[in-house]
């Protein structure tokens, strides 16, 4: 026996759509291995005409289901970086100080994630250094630099096993 999952009356999420049904999760799957497919191309995958796979794209576009596309570049492409996480303690965890540290670190290009922590430190970075920068300058310049950073732990990868990119 085989179950169909239905999402339903998820507010704002799918405001106009009722129901996502087993089209749009199919739909929904494809994009999200490979979001360049045509709309016929998808639309021979999931058992629609161009068109109509065409409507349903827009629609989850317009929920909020589908947030954006982007390009998987080779690590050749972005400078062969080194991946290195980072544990930031600041100096309180008062919301002023929060705030203008987030606030800097949107303006980061070398902070590639960025997650807010419980435990012993209050946010886990994912850094990714290129092959021709100096993770010290790195860690001098820019996130030493942050406001209201109190310690800073770094942790280097050896080599990546799995990623969702």
């Amino acid at each position: 026996m085989v179950l169909d999952i239905v999402y339903c009356d998820i507010p704002q999420i799918y405001a106009q759509l009722s129901c996502m049904d087993r089209i749009d999760n199919k739909i929904l799957a494809q994009l999200s291995v490979e979001s360049g497919l045509t709309n016929e191309q998808l639309g021979d995958r999931v058992g629609l005409s161009a068109s109509a796979a065409h409507r349903r794209v827009k629609a989850l576009e317009a929920t909020g289901a589908i947030i954006g596309y982007r390009a998987r570049l080779s690590s050749a492409a972005r400078g062969d970086p080194s991946t290195v996480f980072v544990q930031v303690t600041l100096i309180d965890q008062r919301q002023a100080t929060m705030m203008a540290f987030e606030n800097a670190l949107e303006k980061t290009a070398q902070v590639a994630e960025a997650y807010l922590m419980s435990g012993q430190s209050d946010y886990l970075l994912k850094v990714l250094v290129r092959s021709d920068e100096s993770y010290e300058r790195v860690h001098r310049e820019v996130l030493s630099a942050l406001p209201g950073v109190h310690r800073l732990v770094t942790q280097f990868t050896i080599r990546t096993l799995a990623t969702s990119d």
